[in-house]
């Protein structure tokens, strides 16, 4: 019962926004009296900070499971893309922007967790790709980690990146490319164009 509360609210949350949906809109969701919500969370920031840790545990799984079965970061990249675009089609609301306005510490969590697993992540994929020779052997790992964490939280902010000027997956899907060719050697490239023409 806890999970499927979990699930509901984290797909209203994601759909209308972390400050618009109610206890009341979940239980009528549910089905269920408001009272049986409250015998699993105190209160709407528990249920908040349970539907983050949710949905950060899946989106982490689903891009681990991607980097164990993927040949190469070119293609491991696109695969992560398609995946985070699917998980969180349903955002109409910015609901990351309003999580750091009416839940700044539950934010705050978040951001280090994805901070962490996004460097980490992104360091070996950029290894896998020197050591395969598709990026540069000169990159500088930790710093090229960073600015790519830096990028792919920027291109989610509502009021640099409005939704009516930029459709998330064009704009996405144009960070992935920006950041490649900027470490590509020249395999590198060729199998870029290559992907892109396929793809």
């Amino acid at each position: 019962m806890k999970e499927t509360i979990i699930n509901k609210a984290t797909s209203l949350f994601l759909t209308l926004g972390f400050k618009s949906v109610t206890m009341d809109d979940i239980a009528n969701d549910l089905g269920m009296s408001k009272k049986t919500i409250y015998t699993y969370f105190d209160n709407k920031t528990s249920l908040v900070e349970a539907g983050t840790t949710h949905l950060f545990k899946k989106i982490t799984d689903g891009i681990k499971d991607i980097k164990t079965k993927s040949l190469d970061p070119i293609t491991e990249l696109h695969d992560i893309k398609i995946f985070l675009m699917n998980s969180l089609k349903g955002e109409k609301t910015s609901p990351y922007h309003q999580l750091q306005k009416y839940y700044p510490s539950i934010h705050k969590d978040l951001k280090i967790k994805k901070f962490d697993f996004v460097l980490e992540s992104t360091k070996k994929s950029l290894q896998k790709g020197v050591t395969q020779g598709l990026f540069r052997k000169k990159i500088n790992l930790e710093l090229i980690s960073r600015l790519y964490f830096n990028g792919i939280m920027g291109i989610r902010n509502p009021e640099i990146f409005p939704t009516e000027l930029f459709n998330p997956g064009v704009l996405m899907e144009s960070y992935s490319e920006y950041h490649l060719r900027a470490i590509v050697t020249k395999k590198g490239l060729e199998k870029l164009e290559k992907f892109y023409l396929n793809n």
